[in-house]
């Protein structure tokens, strides 16, 4: 990336995401984002490793059900920064940067406002409530309403740091967000240490409450520096832009109902798969297979979607609609690499995964192994899915997704399921099998819906 021509200039835009060979261009935003999510996946694993330890199966029990419903907060927040990174990526590739500063510090002191004066307040309050509407046991609800407060309080840094990152790399610039995150993880981790044995369950909401402040305030004085391809400027932010806010919402909301729908989708799948004769192992054998393995393929993807996003939108901006119609079979191209010897592994190997995890119940490993037989169809239509769901996002086409989700996550799956418990009860593999299909559709109906073009006449910057 080039430097600043002036002293007071951020650096200049990398134009080889519009200009140069297309999957190198790719591989420059998704390497980073498959370490960001890697190492940030690996976090919380250690986090419930601890305070299992040093506390009990309660406290994993609170962290769990805390972070679940934190999750309406982060997808909330996280869709307005979706629609601010459509802005981003188009400004970008059209070589704005002045239009990038603005859209920028407008999310920056939306973010403040929100955290400060709806999320900590509400949250601080209404956390008791929430811990008895999720049926939380007295012993977890215990451990969890200092945690839960905490998050809600103290979580501005958090918010910023998808921020930050996200606008980052809409912006071309994927390594910044990667070098944070990890510099967030080790600090994050080295307090763990020093406060999970002393607070427990608070202790662990402090180590992720201050290293997401300490990074984020870094992060902060370099983008009110100049010394990143963003910039924060008061004057751009300080006064609210309805033409601006207007559109991030637009653009954003879409995506946050998508993971609303998604999450629902989840919870009721989980469900289904405590109602089969096997209980028992079939629900140890999802939370391994599902939530734990499948997590590679889904950290690959995401990096595969966010990549898409990024040059999609950019080459949009840069008037090279060519570019942007190739993008999304170029990250598939790429993602075959990523997710394919992942794939063999869960079908050919899954016995060792599973050993992994220390599973030798032979219930378990039966039903186990014939979940990764499934998941290995599915990792290719994940990886589908996600590229071209990214690239109707970076070009402003943010419903499409959730109408698809909706179809292919919610209803096909859901009522398969449930067809088939009235009919003759349910099996493990008619459940695997409605996994895989909804997968099935939702790839085959984001490229279809792609190739129809119609994202093509999206306009998402404003004519000066």
């Amino acid at each position: 990336m080039s430097k600043p021509s002036k002293e007071n200039e951020s650096p200049a835009f990398d134009r080889s995401l519009v200009d140069g060979p297309l999957r190198p261009a790719i591989w420059k935003i998704v390497w980073p984002t498959l370490l960001l999510n890697i190492v940030s996946g690996l976090q919380g694993l250690v986090d419930h490793i601890m305070v299992g330890r040093f506390v009990g199966f309660e406290a994993n029990a609170a962290i769990g059900v805390s972070w679940q419903i934190f999750l309406v907060v982060v997808v909330f927040i996280a869709s307005l920064y979706s629609g601010m990174g459509v802005l981003i990526a188009r400004y970008a590739g059209a070589d704005q940067p002045e239009k990038v500063h603005q859209v920028t510090s407008q999310v920056f002191f939306l973010s403040l406002w929100i955290g400060l004066a709806i999320f900590a307040p509400i949250g601080w309050f209404l956390s008791p409530g929430l811990l008895t509407l999720v049926n939380a046991a007295p012993g977890v609800q215990e451990q969890a309403l200092p945690y839960l407060r905490t998050l809600f309080v103290a979580g501005l840094g958090m918010m910023y740091f998808f921020m930050i990152s996200g606008a980052l790399r809409a912006a071309g610039d994927a390594k910044t967000p990667m070098r944070l995150g990890i510099v967030l993880t080790v600090l994050n981790l080295g307090l763990n240490v020093l406060l999970i044995p002393r607070f427990g369950t608070l202790g662990a909401a402090l180590g992720t409450v201050i290293a997401n402040g300490i990074v984020s305030a870094y992060a902060i004085w370099q983008l009110f520096t100049g010394r990143l391809v963003i910039r924060l400027k008061w004057h751009l932010g300080i006064r609210p832009d309805r033409e601006v806010l207007g559109a991030i919402f637009k653009f954003g909301l879409p995506t946050g109902f998508q993971a609303v729908v998604m999450n629902i989708g989840g919870v009721i799948m989980i469900r289904f798969v405590g109602s089969l004769e096997q209980s028992a192992a079939a629900q140890a054998a999802f939370a391994v297979c599902y939530t734990q393995l499948f997590s590679f393929i889904t950290w690959g993807s995401n990096a595969l979607m966010a990549a898409a996003i990024t040059i999609t939108g950019q080459n949009l901006g840069a008037q090279h609609p060519e570019r942007a119609t190739r993008a999304p079979l170029a990250c598939v191209g790429l993602g075959l690499f990523l997710v394919g010897p992942l794939a063999a592994a869960y079908f050919f190997a899954p016995s060792t995964l599973l050993g992994f995890f220390g599973i030798e119940d032979p219930a378990v490993l039966t039903i186990g192994s014939q979940l990764l037989a499934y998941l290995s169809v599915s990792s290719v239509f994940v990886m589908v899915a996600l590229s071209y769901t990214g690239s109707l996002q970076g070009a402003g086409d943010t419903r499409s997704p959730l109408y698809i989700s909706i179809f292919s996550q919610l209803v096909l799956p859901l009522t398969m399921c449930a067809a088939i418990d009235f009919t003759r009860g349910l099996l493990p593999g008619d459940i695997w099998l409605a996994i895989v299909l909804g997968h099935f559709f939702r790839a085959i109906l984001s490229v279809t819906r792609f190739q129809q073009g119609h994202w093509k006449s999206i306009e998402v910057i404003r004519e000066p």
